[in-house]
């Protein structure tokens, strides 16, 4: 969903200077203008689905029609939940970006990197803790 939002505002991806210094102003400018504006589509896509779920607001008499009706409603609701949570890792990332923490792992510390920061804007850890997070959610699972 995230990933289908940057690929529409076409975010040209950031390519340090050579000896720029990691997580610079230009660099935060950059991720904020990104995740502000996938922000903005966020909210966009809610409100409209709002309002065309007040605008359809149908009785059917129908039972068929009925249900499909509220199967789709139910997608939709559940569609916006996701970029509820979404909209609120991204509100997370921005005050990160404001507190200076953006770009640093919450796990280990380190830098999360430039490319993986561009693939997903509101990452919070670096890969090593990601995937050893993943396999311990794995593991715990079975």
């Amino acid at each position: 969903m995230a990933e289908d939002l940057l690929h529409k505002k076409q975010f040209p991806a950031y390519v340090p200077k050579k000896g720029e210094e990691y997580m610079s102003a230009k660099q935060l400018a950059h991720f904020r203008a990104i995740l502000t504006s996938l922000k903005e589509e966020l909210s966009e896509d809610i409100d409209r689905t709002v309002h065309t779920m007040q605008d359809e607001a149908t009785v059917f008499a129908d039972p068929n029609d009925r249900a499909s009706q509220e199967s789709d409603i139910a997608l939709e609701l559940r569609n916006r939940d996701r970029e509820r949570k979404l909209i609120k890792k991204i509100n997370e990332s921005l005050a990160a970006i404001e507190s200076g923490d953006y770009g640093y792992c919450e796990s280990c510390g380190v830098e999360i990197g430039l490319k993986r920061l561009e693939a997903r804007p509101t990452a919070t850890l670096c890969i090593d803790c990601k995937e050893l997070e993943e396999r311990k959610e794995k593991q715990q699972a079975k």
